[in-house]
């Protein structure tokens, strides 16, 4: 008797997630999703409300007088992948070999290939920069978010070696050696964001004792919400080499004083800075145009006229980067993003996602499905009425 209802709960279970009705839900929650991501840009900015929203499992909020955050909705990776099982089940349980219902088994699967391909954007997309000035060669890309702690060792101004730690790494209390260096750093106190002001005769004393650090009041901020806003990470750290402590040094995003040490005679910066990715190739800017219509100040189109060399490949080429026009290379999409220092300096947005093209996928199979179902029924409907006539 257990059995019979267990397997009776199951079968249950099984027509529920292969019925209409769930598929009406989930577009409607997401519908919903869609409405609460667009008015929480405002607050949140674009990639915020994208992540607290249509990538979230469950969207968290604090409500005013709780001090935690509670489940208010559900969010668009949960629906999306009820979405997908309800899809997936309503194709197997109404599968029959009818040629006629064709078309509706291809839009079913483009519509569970559309939302599997966000899945695969949101796990898997990078997000990147790279700002080149006419004339200079750039071999690495830089992150809109991320920040690293960087010791660069400057003894031979020729080459000059960096390391760099991810600000996932920096958290309090860390001991961080660096590789193929007697360094290992360690972090007294690490801040996401934070307000940096000139010491005043009654704050506190600072955590650091050495570079211009021991002369900053530093209060801790809230992370960046806008797009446009920039996070001033900072960490106090202590390099420690030979069982010698060199002090507690204020590294920051926002500090451009260098901070050095020295060490048996090399010398050793540190900084914060962009976390870097570096490249096998290299982009060369020949020439940015900033071309506008005429009697106006509208833009017409930007375009970067870049050299790419990729040694390994024994590859040498220019190529023109210009709005909707992106250079396609490596895995990479390298779009033309914005300019600036009086249109001498181009900034390329770098988008690498290994699902770039399910969506175009998804769209054909629509598309295609959508064609064959109504070009069935319309065949079948005139061939019905040529029966009836005769």
């Amino acid at each position: 008797m257990p059995a019979q209802r267990l397997k009776s709960f199951a079968v249950r279970c099984w027509i529920l997630l292969a019925s209409l009705q769930v598929t009406i839900v989930s577009l409607v929650l997401l519908m919903a999703l869609v409405v609460l991501c667009t008015l929480a840009q405002t607050d949140m900015g674009t990639l915020g409300a994208v992540n607290a929203y249509m990538r979230s499992w469950v969207v968290m909020r604090q409500l005013q007088g709780i001090p935690f955050r509670l489940p208010l909705f559900p969010g668009g990776a949960l629906v999306g992948l009820v979405l997908v099982a309800n899809l997936s089940a309503a194709l197997v349980r109404r599968f029959e070999f009818n040629p006629r219902k064709f078309g509706l088994w291809v839009v079913h699967a483009g519509l569970i290939l559309l939302v599997a391909g966000e899945f695969v954007t949101g796990a898997f997309q990078v997000d990147t920069r790279m700002t080149i000035e006419q004339g200079q060669t750039v071999d690495y890309l830089e992150s809109y978010r991320q920040m690293e702690l960087v010791v660069s060792d400057l003894t031979d101004p020729a080459r000059s070696e960096e390391y760099g730690i991810p600000d996932s790494r920096l958290r309090a209390g860390a001991a961080i050696p660096l590789p193929g260096t007697p360094i290992t750093l360690k972090v007294k106190r690490f801040y996401v964001n934070a307000a940096l002001s000139p010491r005043g005769p009654n704050d506190p004393p600072s955590l650091a004792d050495r570079g211009v650090g021991a002369g900053v009041t530093l209060t801790e901020a809230p992370p960046a919400a806008s797009d446009k806003e920039v996070n001033a990470t900072s960490a106090f750290v202590e390099p420690v080499a030979g069982g010698r402590s060199y002090g507690t040094w204020l590294v920051s995003a926002v500090l451009g004083a260098p901070q050095t040490f020295m060490h048996e005679g090399r010398t050793y910066m540190l900084s914060m800075r962009p976390r870097r990715y570096h490249l096998p190739y290299s982009l060369t800017l020949k020439k940015f145009s900033h071309d506008i219509y005429p009697g106006t100040d509208i833009p017409k189109n930007f375009s970067s006229l870049v050299h790419l060399s990729n040694p390994a490949r024994g590859e040498q080429r220019d190529v023109l980067i210009y709005m909707n026009q992106p250079l396609r290379y490596d895995g990479k999409a390298f779009y033309q993003a914005s300019y600036g220092k009086g249109d001498t300096l181009s900034v390329l947005q770098v988008v690498a996602n290994p699902g770039w093209l399910l969506p175009y996928l998804s769209c054909a199979l629509i598309t295609l499905g959508l064609l064959l179902h109504f070009g069935i029924t319309l065949f079948n409907a005139i061939k019905r009425r040529e029966k009836e006539a005769s």
